[in-house]
């Protein structure tokens, strides 16, 4: 039997789990929605928007981003793609698409810059709109994508706007990890707490963000975060620092992306993020063990009470299988995945301690960020191609 101190410390754990893990659930119902809308005459003229993307690489994904920015229904729009240094057959999609999109030319990568950062510094100073829309090469939109997004961050005077994607998963690993690594971005960010005025979280999806040419030199640009491997949430956080208003909003019926394509690429990816995201090696180490503590180890009080007869645990360790699983259940089938798959989410959170515990290993041995071709020291600091 155990002592009375330990089963008050089961419980008390216990309960921590509960509300921790309910904070994706809450966080999530908290999110603003932004929805397809039909065109209206607008009561003034829209300013100019650019698109600025970055590519590298990317002609199995690009035709088809491109081709729905041209059929947005946003009349006064910019398309500009930053050509980095492709070896397939990005810069033909590119240029099949002249005039209507403008291919940017890149110089070679300065020292002390990340491959993105640069091409979008780059595609910035080429674009001529008051408004500037950074997306990846590789998100589909809605035709009223553009003009919604825009509309709403009019309406809520925000200097940067940006939209949580719907993410698209078609293998087995996808359906497995992507919905926890969207749990994560909820909790780490506390993502709702983004549109509070007086909040100091920060966040941005460099999917699809969005600002005004002023805000976006008033904080520096891609030119303050050259060296950052996370960009986008580096630049919300200079946002935030100078006071400038963020909204952010999910919107899976304008704008849906694949993130990877195959098991090998999503573990690079997520090491790649996690790594490269500013935390020290102690932070990492205490990010992998809040998650085995919040996700894991609440299934051992079942086995734990059976074991030692307590018929207390038995009772909230069967309580916590119950909400635990039934809540994986539900939010999987929120963002698009099978449901069934949120009754794996053990294996979820182990394999996403293996991501941080890799990203630790990585960081403790100075082993550099690999992404498309290039590798960049998970620190500040120089960086170097390949």
């Amino acid at each position: 039997m155990l002592p009375l101190w330990a089963i008050v410390a089961v419980l008390i754990g216990s309960g921590a789990a509960l509300l921790y893990q309910g904070l994706a659930i809450l966080y999530a119902y908290q999110m603003p929605r932004l929805v397809p809308a039909v065109p209206a005459p607008a009561p003034v003229p829209l300013p100019r928007v650019s698109v600025i993307i970055a590519a590298r690489n990317e002609e199995l994904d690009l035709p088809a981003t491109l081709d729905d920015l041209l059929a947005q229904d946003y009349p006064n729009l910019e398309i500009l793609v930053v050509e980095d240094g492709s070896t397939d057959g990005t810069r033909a999609v590119i240029e099949s698409r002249a005039p209507r999109v403008r291919l940017v030319p890149e110089s070679s990568l300065p020292e002390g810059w990340v491959g993105k950062n640069w091409a979008c510094a780059t595609g910035a100073r080429a674009a001529t709109g008051d408004w500037l829309l950074f997306m990846d090469a590789d998100v589909r939109t809605h035709p009223s994508a553009v003009r919604v997004a825009l509309r709403w961050a009019l309406a809520e005077r925000a200097d940067l706007t940006t939209l949580a994607t719907r993410i698209e998963m078609a293998s087995f690993w996808e359906r497995l990890v992507m919905p926890f690594y969207v749990q994560m971005v909820l909790i780490g960010f506390r993502a709702p707490h983004v549109n509070r005025p007086r909040s100091r979280a920060a966040m941005a999806n460099g999917q699809f963000w969005i600002t005004t040419r002023a805000a976006y030199e008033q904080v520096g640009g891609h030119v303050a975060v050259r060296s950052a491997i996370v960009e986008d949430v580096a630049l919300a956080r200079r946002y935030r620092a100078v006071g400038l208003r963020l909204r952010v909003a999910w919107a899976p019926d304008l704008a849906q992306t694949r993130m990877y394509r195959d098991r090998h690429e999503m573990f690079e990816g997520l090491v790649r993020t996690t790594q490269g995201a500013e935390a020290s090696a102690a932070r990492l180490l205490g990010s992998g063990a809040a998650i085995a503590a919040f996700f894991l180890l609440p299934l051992l009080v079942l086995p734990l009470g059976l074991a030692s007869g307590s018929l207390v645990l038995a009772a909230v360790g069967g309580f916590l299988w119950i909400a635990l699983f039934g809540k994986h259940v539900a939010f999987d089938r929120a963002i698009g995945a099978p449901a069934s798959y949120g009754l794996l989410f053990p294996v979820s959170a182990g394999y996403y301690v293996v991501v941080v515990a890799t990203a630790f290993v990585h960081r403790v041995r100075g082993i550099p960020v690999q992404w498309k071709g290039r590798a960049y020291p998970g620190d500040s600091g120089s960086r170097r191609n390949l």
